[in-house]
């Protein structure tokens, strides 16, 4: 049995099991086909992970490779279906219905919310939120522009989807 199938399966200590099999894990994810994205998937995967509530895990480290390949593959079919749901837009697109002046406002004033949560997070959480989910960057490029580590980049993330998951409970209420 090697060091991380001993640990507990609990949250934190399979959130120890990832990262210390992180490099193994990015790997794993490349050669399986998430290429450049494999720390994205990573990082979902680590998320995924900490916002959790398991039981015991009788081998944490197969548990992670498993779930690592199950969003992979999820993050490859939704963006199969995205590509398809493109084209039927573009079929659509010249038939669609004008929103009305109470829906934008509304649209507005709820894109405004989001942007001041994320803004809440400090700047450089914003701007890494932006330059991750808008811009689509890869966290080592983000990493590099901001002249920060990749773990920090990734603690910034994380805050900033916290805050949103926080916002989105406040709607939800």
């Amino acid at each position: 049995m090697n060091r991380a199938e001993g640990e507990s399966g609990s949250p934190r200590g399979m959130e120890a099991v990832l990262l210390e099999n992180r490099e193994l894990l990015i790997r794993f994810l490349a050669v399986r086909g998430a290429g450049d994205s494999a720390e994205d998937v990573f990082q979902e995967l680590w998320v995924h992970i900490a916002g959790s509530h398991m039981g015991p895990v009788a081998h944490p480290l197969s548990y992670l490779y498993r779930a690592a390949n199950n969003l992979m593959l999820d993050r490859y079919r939704s963006a199969r279906a995205a590509e398809k749901r493109e084209k039927a837009w573009g079929e659509y697109d010249s038939d669609r219905a004008v929103p009305s002046v109470e829906q934008s406002l509304i649209s507005r004033q709820e894109l405004a919310r989001v942007e001041a949560m994320i803004d809440t997070s400090g700047d450089r959480a914003a701007a890494a939120f932006r330059y991750f989910r808008i811009e689509g960057m890869s966290q080592r490029a983000i990493a590099a522009r901001l002249g920060v580590s990749l773990s920090t980049v990734e603690a910034d993330l994380r805050k900033v989807y916290a805050a949103l998951a926080r916002l989105k409970g406040q709607i939800d209420e």
